[in-house]
C-alpha cells in the first residue's frame, strides 16, 4: 500500500481516543486535552469503560457503542489490547489509525506472531492504514488537529517535518514553536509497522500546502518505495534529510574490498544524492536549508567570490570553503582592473576581496557591481563587521538594489549583535540569505551547489554511451549456473574474468595451472614476463598469504615462485585449499598507469551499490571511494568518478597523460549492467582496474554469487530498464521497434515534438507551446519505470537514422488504482494504425501491471483520438464543458 486512505489520517473528520485517561500526565490523557484544546473543529470520541466523562464530553465504554465510525482512532492501550481494536475499528469502518503503544515488536500473541504482525493481520483486511506503533503521534496545524502527545502545538506553515525518532519530534517542535517556524504536517512515524517514509512522501509531494519536506531518518525498510516516492517529490518541491548514524555501522568482514569499503552510511548518502534530495548534518542546518534553497536563484556556477570589510573574516570564510570542497573562484585581470581603480593601495584584490575597513558606501557599490559582473563568479559571499565609519544600514540600503538585480545568488553574513541587526532585517526581509557567521553562509552556498548537483542527477539527460556493448549474458550465467551446481559462492579469479569479458569489461588473457610445471610450461606458450598468483576458494585477498608474483621473466622462476607460494600457504594457512595456480601476461605498466578500484556490494537496504575508488593492495588504508545505485549510465559514472580524490590524478599532471576517462566510465556502466542482468551475484571486486591513456584492464578480479537457488529480481532500488517490454513489428510495410523511452531519447524525442504541427502540440499538451524546456523534457524521458511508463515507436528515415514515430505515456498514481496516459503520433503519418498501436501496447501493459483503469483527457476537437479511444472500448464522457475537454475511461 502507499497512500491509500491517509486522507483519513491526515484530513480526518472525527477522531476517537481509545484509553482515554483522567490520569494526570497520561498519554491517554495528553492526547485527548490536545484535540480538545486545539482549533480542530471535527467530532472528538473518547472510549475506555472505566469513565462517563472526561474534559467535558461523553466517554464511550467500547469501540462498538461509538455513535459514528471515526475517521481517525487514537490508540494509548498496553500492547495486548492492540490487535483486537483495530479489528473493531475496522469493522465499524475506521480507516486510519495511529498507535502509540510501544512494545509490539517485541511481544507474542498466542499464535506466536508478533503482537505488530497481528496488529497489521487485523487491518488487512479494511485496508485500514496504521502510524506506529510507539510513536508521539501527528499534527496537522492547518486544520488544528494535534493528535500526539507532544507537550506543545506546532504552528502552522507550509514546512512538513517527518521524524522516526519520538524525543526528536518533541524537541524540534518546541524549537521550531520557540523561532515562529510553522508546518503543515508534523509526524511522528515510531517504529512504521504500516505506513512508512515512501507513504508519506508520496502523499506530502502532491500536498498543496506542503512546499518543503523535511525528514530525520534512521532507517529504510523498502528501498524501492522510498527511492520511488522520493524521486518523484523531490522534482517538485526541496526535500531535505538528517541521516542518522554516519559512522561505519554497516561495515562488514567481506569476501571482497568492495564488500569491505560499501559502509551503510555511503549507500544511503549515494541514494539520498540520486534521489536528488539534500543531506544535511543536523536539525539546526534541516530548517536553515529550506529557507536557503526558497531563496536560492538558479545556480550560475559552483565558484564563490568573498568580499569583506575584514581580511580575518574573509579568511575564516576561505577556510570554510576549502575543507567543504567548494572552489573560490578566478577573478579576471578586467575586474582586478576595475577594483584597483576603485580601492585603496591597501585593499586585497584576490578573492577573498578586503575592501579594508574604513570604506565609504560608494567602496561597497562599486566593488560588489565589479565581482557581479566577472563571468568567473559563480556566487558573492558578502560579509561585513561593524564600524564606526558608516553606519551598517546604510551600506545595506545601498547595496541591497544591486543585490536585488543581480542574476547570482548573493549570501551575505552581517557580523555582531545590535549594530547590525536592522541592515540583518533589511535583508532578511528582501529575501536575500543572511547568516549571523561566515562559516554558516559559506555551509548555505555549499548546500545550494549540492542540491542543484543532486537535482542534475535527478532530471539529467545522458548521452549515449560512447560505444554500446551487446553482453554475452548467456556465457555469463553458465559461469554462475556451474559454480552454483558445486555448491560455490566464490567465483575463482579466471571465473570472474570470463564473466567481466562477457560484459565487455578488457581482462589480461590468464590460464589455469594445477601444478608448478604446468604453470612453467602455460608461462612459456603465453610468453614472458608473467604473473603468477595462488588458485584457492579459501583466499579472499592473495598477497596477504603472498600468493602474487609479478614480472617472471624464466621458466625457473616460475615454478619456484609456485613451489613457494604453496609453502608459504601451508606455513601461513595449513588447512586452505589449493586449486592451482593462475598465470597471466604481464601487462607493461605506462608512466601514467593508475590502479582503480571498481565493484559492486548488495546492501540489505537498498541492494546492489556500485564501487568506484584508488585501488591496489592498500585499498582499505587509502579509503578513497565513492558508491553510487546502479542502473549507471555514461553521465552517472562520470559524476561517480568525480567524487573521489584520485580523480584528480586521472586528469594527469607533470609529464603523466590523463587517463581514458571514457573507458573508465564504459567498465562502470559495464559493471552497473552485469549486476542488474544477473541477480545471483553479490559482489564484485576488480583490483585493480589498471587505466591509462589507451584504455583499462582488469588485472584482478572476484566474483561472489547467491548459493543456488530462488533470487530476487526486485533487488534494485531503481528499477533498470525493462528490455523485456521490446517488440518488433511491422507497420506500413517497414519494421518499428516498440520499446520503453529511455533517458538519451531527449534529442529524438525533442525532434520529434518539433516536427508536430501547432495543432498536434495543442491536442497533446493543451497548450500552444512549440518547443518544451530541458526540464520538461527530462521529465518526459526520464522515468521512474516502477511507477510510469512511455513507450515510444522508433522508425528509420532514407538515410537510414533512427527517429521517434509516435509516443504513448502512462502515469499510474501510488497506489495503481488509475493511470492516466497521452498519446501522440507524427504530423503527418497519422491515420494508418500507429496511435491504434502505441494505445493497445500501453493498455496490455497496464492490464499486466495490475492497474485498475487507464484514463485520458482528450479536447472535443480531437476527433481522431475520440474515435480511436472509442473503437479500443473507453468510455467517453465530458469533464469539463467550458474548456472542451472530454474524459476517456477504460476499465482494466
Amino acid at each position: 500500500m502507499t497512500i491509500r486512505n491517509l486522507d483519513h489520517l491526515f484530513r480526518p473528520s472525527s477522531v476517537a481516543v481509545i484509553g482515554a485517561s483522567a490520569k494526570a500526565h497520561s498519554v491517554g490523557a495528553t492526547v485527548l486535552r490536545n484535540l480538545l484544546k486545539g482549533p480542530f473543529t471535527g467530532a472528538v470520541m473518547a472510549v475506555n469503560p472505566k469513565y462517563q466523562t472526561l474534559e467535558g464530553i461523553p466517554v464511550y465504554a467500547s469501540v462498538k457503542v461509538l455513535p459514528q465510525a471515526p475517521d481517525l482512532a487514537v490508540i494509548c492501550t498496553p500492547p495486548g489490547t492492540v490487535p483486537r481494536l483495530i479489528a473493531e475499528l475496522g469493522e465499524r469502518g475506521t480507516k486510519a489509525a495511529i498507535v502509540l503503544t510501544a512494545g509490539l515488536s517485541r511481544t507474542e500473541d498466542g499464535r506466536g506472531r508478533t503482537l505488530a504482525t497481528a496488529m497489521l493481520d487485523a487491518a488487512k483486511p479494511y485496508l485500514l492504514r496504521i502510524v506506529g506503533p510507539n510513536c508521539v503521534g501527528i499534527l496537522v496545524p492547518g486544520i488544528g488537529l494535534n493528535a500526539s502527545f507532544a507537550h506543545t502545538h506546532a504552528l502552522p506553515g507550509k514546512l512538513a517535518f517527518v521524524s522516526q525518532s519520538g524525543a526528536l519530534t518533541t524537541a524540534v517542535l518546541d524549537w521550531a514553536t520557540s523561532k515562529g517556524i510553522g508546518f503543515s504536517h508534523f509526524i511522528s512515524m515510531g517504529d512504521g509497522a504500516d505506513v512508512d517514509f515512501g507513504d508519506v512522501i508520496d502523499y506530502l509531494a502532491s500536498d498543496v500546502g506542503t512546499s518543503a519536506i523535511l525528514l530525520y531518518i534512521e532507517s529504510i525498510r523498502s528501498a524501492r518505495k522510498f527511492m520511488s516516492a522520493a524521486r518523484a517529490a523531490a522534482r517538485n518541491k526541496p526535500v531535505v534529510v538528517v541521516k542518522a548514524g554516519r559512522v561505519a555501522e554497516g561495515a562488514r568482514a567481506a569476501a571482497s574490498h568492495t564488500g569491505a569499503l560499501a559502509g551503510a552510511d555511503d549507500v544511503y548518502e549515494a541514494a539520498i544524492r540520486r534521489a536528488g534530495m539534500l543531506r544535511v548534518a543536523s536539525t539546526d542546518e534541516l530548517f536553515n536549508a529550506v529557507e536557503t534553497l526558497a531563496r536560492a536563484r538558479p545556480e550560475m556556477g559552483e565558484n564563490l567570490v568573498i568580499m569583506t570589510n575584514g581580511g580575518g573574516a574573509g579568511v575564516m570564510a576561505t577556510d570554510a570553503l576549502i575543507q567543504g570542497g567548494g572552489k573560490l573562484a578566478s577573478l579576471s585581470e578586467q575586474t582586478v582592473t576595475r577594483l584597483r581603480e576603485s580601492l585603496p593601495a591597501t585593499a586585497s584584490l584576490d578573492n577573498p576581496v578586503d575592501i579594508v575597513g574604513d570604506a565609504p558606501v560608494e567602496r561597497y557599490v562599486t566593488a560588489l557591481r565589479a565581482l557581479m559582473d566577472d563571468p568567473g563568479t559563480g556566487a558573492v559571499l558578502f560579509i561585513h563587521a561593524p564600524t564606526a565609519i558608516v553606519p551598517s544600514i546604510e551600506i545595506a540600503t545601498a547595496v541591497l538594489p544591486i543585490v536585488r538585480q543581480s542574476s547570482r545568488n548573493v549570501f551575505t553574513s552581517w557580523l555582531g549583535g545590535d549594530s547590525v541587526e536592522p541592515a540583518r532585517r533589511l535583508f532578511h526581509e528582501a529575501g536575500v540569505p543572511t547568516y549571523d557567521t561566515p562559516e554558516q553562509a559559506v555551509r548555505a552556498f555549499l548546500q545550494v551547489v549540492d542540491y542543484r548537483r543532486n537535482q542534475e542527477l535527478l532530471m539529467e539527460t545522458p548521452p549515449s554511451v560512447p560505444q554500446h556493448f551487446t553482453p554475452d549474458t548467456a556465457t555469463a550465467a553458465a559461469v554462475i549456473k556451474a559454480a552454483q551446481a558445486e555448491g560455490r559462492t566464490i567465483l575463482n579469479e579466471p571465473e570472474s574474468k570470463t564473466i567481466l569479458a562477457a560484459y565487455g569489461v578488457p581482462v589480461v588473457e590468464g590460464r589455469i595451472a594445477r601444478t608448478a610445471d604446468e604453470a612453467a610450461w602455460i608461462a612459456t606458450e603465453l610468453g614472458l614476463p608473467v604473473a603468477l598468483k595462488i588458485l584457492s576458494p579459501d583466499i579472499t585477498h592473495k598477497s596477504d598469504v603472498g600468493g602474487v608474483s609479478l614480472n617472471l621473466g624464466a621458466v625457473e622462476e616460475v615454478r619456484l615462485a609456485a613451489k613457494m607460494m604453496e609453502q608459504r600457504l601451508r606455513a601461513l594457512q595449513p588447512g586452505s585449499r589449493l586449486s592451482g595456480f593462475t598465470v597471466q601476461r604481464m601487462v607493461p605498466l605506462t608512466s601514467g598507469a593508475v590502479e582503480l578500484i571498481v565493484g559492486a556490494a548488495t546492501d540489505p537496504v537498498f541492494g546492489p551499490v556500485i564501487l568506484f575508488g584508488h585501488g591496489g593492495t592498500a585499498v582499505e588504508a587509502i579509503a578513497d571511494r565513492a558508491i553510487g545505485l546502479p542502473p549507471l549510465n555514461h553521465n552517472l559514472a562520470k559524476e561517480l568518478v568525480s567524487r573521489t580524490r584520485v580523480s584528480r590524478l586521472l586528469d594527469g599532471y607533470r609529464n603523466r597523460p590523463p587517463a581514458n576517462r571514457e573507458a573508465i566510465n564504459m567498465a562502470l556502466v559495464q559493471t552497473s549492467q552485469l549486476v542488474c542482468d544477473l541477480p545471483e551475484v553479490r559482489e564484485v571486486d576488480i583490483n585493480p582496474l589498471l587505466a591509462d591513456e589507451h584504455g583499462v584492464v582488469a588485472l584482478d578480479a572476484r566474483i561472489v554469487i547467491a548459493p543456488g537457488g530462488g533470487t530476487d529480481h526486485d533487488r534494485l532500488a531503481i528499477k533498470p530498464y525493462p528490455q523485456e517490454l521490446e517488440e518488433t513489428l511491422v507497420w506500413d510495410g517497414a519494421p518499428v521497434l516498440l520499446r520503453p523511452i529511455r533517458p538519451e531519447d531527449e534529442p529524438q524525442y525533442n525532434a520529434f515534438l518539433m516536427a508536430l504541427t501547432p495543432q498536434d502540440m495543442h491536442f497533446r499538451f493543451f497548450d500552444t507551446v512549440r518547443q518544451l524546456a530541458h526540464s520538461q523534457l527530462a521529465r518526459l524521458t526520464q522515468i521512474d519505470y516502477d511507477r510510469e511508463m512511455a513507450f515510444v515507436a522508433i522508425g528509420h528515415d532514407a538515410a537510414g537514422q533512427e527517429h521517434i514515430l509516435g509516443t504513448v505515456q502512462a502515469m499510474g498514481d501510488p497506489d495503481n488504482i488509475a493511470a492516466e496516459f497521452a498519446i501522440a503520433v507524427r504530423s503527418g503519418i497519422q491515420g494508418h494504425g500507429l496511435g491504434g498501436i502505441l494505445l493497445t501496447k500501453v493498455i496490455d501493459y497496464c492490464r499486466w501491471r495490475g492497474t485498475v483503469e487507464l484514463v485520458g483527457e482528450v479536447l472535443t476537437e480531437n476527433e481522431r483520438m475520440l474515435t480511436l479511444a472509442k473503437a479500443l472500448g473507453f468510455r467517453i464522457q465530458h469533464k469539463q464543458a467550458e474548456r472542451g475537454v472530454m474524459r476517456v475511461a477504460l476499465t482494466l
